[in-house]
């Protein structure tokens, strides 16, 4: 079997190392920037962290902050004019997966003027040409967009969420600082964080896992569940660290393999309802992780070990109930809905949610094959 790898360019972890941005834009003999963030970021200082060094270093740089939670098709559109009339060279997004993957779209459609219609890049698009040399500076521990070969748009015509799978779009270069993270607001931590170890276990056990990514998963979703509460409850600071490094860690795998119906049913919650998809995960992950149980019972003894549970002597049913009851335990401890009905969803929803999610391009890479009443049916379980 051949299996392939897809990273980073180039990577830098730490705090303060946001400052390396302008030394990497100066190496790369790049003139003019398309400053990507969005509102909430630039009004709360955060965005500025990053624009001041620009500006000390006399980096040329054009904004763009008009993104949505949930970025759709007229976000992508309004930042590819932004950047074709003011001629820039490369982009800097400063922000979580909604700004990241955003300029990604921006950045692959620049290059790739066959796409401009931004929904042909739905699901494996065939570019032909690399992005628009890109910079990501996540905000969030959670999306990992710096590193992954992903992004996802909302079409909002169609009431669904694109999953755009290109290895041209991987940034050429992400800068990992936790001090960008530092200040979230304890729901986005918390949801983002879930999203996070959501990644590293659908991640482990999707059809696709081999070596390399097993490896990766098996470290992030160690280190997610042991630091989530700390970092979004205490805002402790190497439990910020450490999270910031494993949602990168996760990224590194589930980039290089694919998810499964966690995802595909967040997806739908967000193009019908515009529901957060860190809320979106957590929620629906615990419910997942007992349907795929069945059919990964030596992968989940060895998730449980990763995350220090005592499964000693437990049935295989035991172990599936442990691991879905402890990764909930979690999620209610960081006061994260727990019920669909408590985001405002409508029941009569769930068929038409489940529909949707069966065509997903992660539903393929779950490791149980699933039907529209499967999905129904685990829908009412987080009802």
């Amino acid at each position: 079997m051949i299996n392939r790898m897809v990273l980073n360019e180039t990577s830098y972890f730490g705090r303060g190392s946001r400052k390396k941005i302008v030394e990497e834009i100066k190496n790369r003999s790049f003139h003019k920037i398309l400053l990507v963030s969005d509102h909430n970021l630039n009004n709360c200082g955060v965005t500025g962290m990053v624009s001041d060094y620009l500006k000390t270093g006399g980096i040329s740089y054009i904004e763009y902050f008009n993104i949505k939670a949930n970025p759709t098709v007229q976000n992508v559109l309004d930042g590819v004019t932004l950047a074709k009339i003011n001629g820039v060279d490369a982009i800097v997004a400063v922000g979580g997966g909604s700004v990241i993957d955003t300029a990604k779209a921006i950045s692959i459609i620049v290059t790739n003027e066959q796409f401009s219609d931004v929904v042909s890049l739905d699901g494996l698009a065939n570019t032909k040409n690399k992005g628009l040399p890109l910079f990501a500076l996540p905000t969030t521990a959670g999306t990992a967009a710096e590193v992954t070969i992903n992004y996802v748009i909302t079409d909002e015509n169609r009431m669904k969420k694109m999953v755009c799978v290109d290895v041209h779009d991987i940034p050429i270069c992400s800068i990992v600082d936790p001090d960008l993270m530092q200040n979230m607001p304890k729901l986005l931590a918390a949801s983002t964080g879930m999203d996070a170890l959501t990644h590293a276990m659908e991640g482990y056990i999707t059809k696709a896992g081999w070596l390399i990514p097993d490896m990766f998963h098996i470290n992030a979703m160690s280190l997610i569940y042991k630091n989530l509460e700390k970092s979004v409850m205490e805002k402790n600071p190497l439990a910020i660290e450490k999270m910031a490094y494993a949602q990168y860690i996760a990224g590194m795998g589930f980039s290089n393999v694919g998810l499964g119906i966690v995802h595909s049913m967040a997806h739908s919650l967000g193009a019908f309802f515009d529901t957060p998809h860190g809320i979106a995960n957590a929620l629906l992950l615990p419910h997942v992780l007992r349907f795929n149980g069945r059919g990964c019972k030596e992968l989940y003894r060895n998730m449980c070990n990763a995350l220090d549970l005592n499964i000693t002597n437990l049935s295989d049913e035991e172990v599936i109930e442990k691991l879905a009851s402890s990764v909930q335990d979690l999620s209610k401890k960081l006061e994260i809905p727990q019920r669909l009905r408590e985001i405002g969803i409508p029941e009569e929803m769930l068929p038409a949610l489940a529909k949707q999610a069966i065509n997903d391009i992660c539903t393929s890479g779950n490791p149980v094959e699933v039907t529209v009443e499967d999905l129904i049916n685990i829908y009412k379980e987080a009802y």
